[in-house]
């Protein structure tokens, strides 16, 4: 009985910009560029098509910066820009979700059992410039989680990495070897009921000045955590924390909905907007 929430998806500090949120409830999903060419991944910014027009990932952005490419010298742009491939995590169509971070996600993601759900929120603009908020974008509904880590046999590691052939981390894998070899990786099998929301994401977030602090910055709305029972992770969501919510799988989806089926409603938690 576990949902984790999980923050994903392109915004200041990879892109340099955030999804479009549109009036009539449409969204862009938009995955943060790869920290590196050599993938598997075929998707890149050029090629991400935006589901509202005719414009691509690449659109967004003028440079972006991924690690370990630092320090302007080595900035990606132009023609670069658009072939420079997409850390596709996660792949709403493969239903397949992995992460290495250790700020909360290993530890919660790695304890979800079959029939939890892992949720997905990104920052989102409206194209008007109101303010940015989370929202939450999508879901899976678990089917199996794998852990990957330097205790892993090779062989074994190697395997794994097949077993999960579109998911980021396997494309960017060499054989039995991670791109950050040190890190622990958790990969989520998702399962139907779940997938991207095609409209109507439900904000997470408040804007505001904390008492002690001097400027105003995003935090977890305290309604939506006390109606998802948030256990685990800090309500300060400046730097995407990974929530633990002590409700079941059905309890989440009969909240929130399902991806094919939404209405304005759907985009709200109790009365709140």
């Amino acid at each position: 009985m576990t949902v984790v929430l999980a923050g994903v998806g392109a915004d200041s500090t990879n892109l340099g910009a955030l999804g479009p949120l549109y009036d009539d409830g449409r969204f862009e999903y938009v995955p943060i560029p790869e920290k590196t060419r050599e993938t598997s991944e075929v998707e890149t910014l050029g090629s991400w098509t935006l589901r509202a027009d005719d414009r691509v990932a690449a659109d967004l952005t003028t440079r972006i910066d991924p690690q370990p490419v630092r320090g302007g010298v080595d900035s990606v742009t132009g023609d670069d820009l658009e072939s420079w491939p997409l850390h596709r995590d996660p792949n709403f169509e493969a239903r397949t979700y992995g992460e290495h971070r250790t700020s909360g996600y290993v530890t919660r993601l790695r304890s979800l059992e079959s029939g939890d759900v892992v949720g997905f929120y990104a920052g989102l603009r409206r194209p008007n410039g109101e303010r940015a908020h989370r929202y939450l974008i999508g879901y899976f509904t678990v089917d199996r989680v794998d852990v990957i880590g330097s205790e892993t046999p090779p062989a074994e590691r190697k395997a794994l990495f097949e077993r999960h052939a579109e998911n980021a981390h396997s494309k960017r894998a060499r054989g039995d070897t991670p791109y950050l070899a040190e890190k622990q990786i958790v990969i989520v099998d998702g399962r139907e009921p779940g997938g991207l929301f095609d409209r109507y994401p439900i904000r997470l977030s408040e804007y505001y000045v904390a008492p002690g602090n001097q400027r105003p910055q995003y935090y977890l709305r305290e309604d939506l955590a006390a109606a998802w029972n948030v256990r685990e992770g800090k309500s300060n969501m400046m730097f995407k924390p990974a929530y633990r919510c002590s409700l079941s799988g059905e309890e989440f989806r009969s909240n929130v909905g399902t991806p094919g089926d939404r209405s304005v409603a759907h985009g709200k938690v109790d009365t709140a907007e």
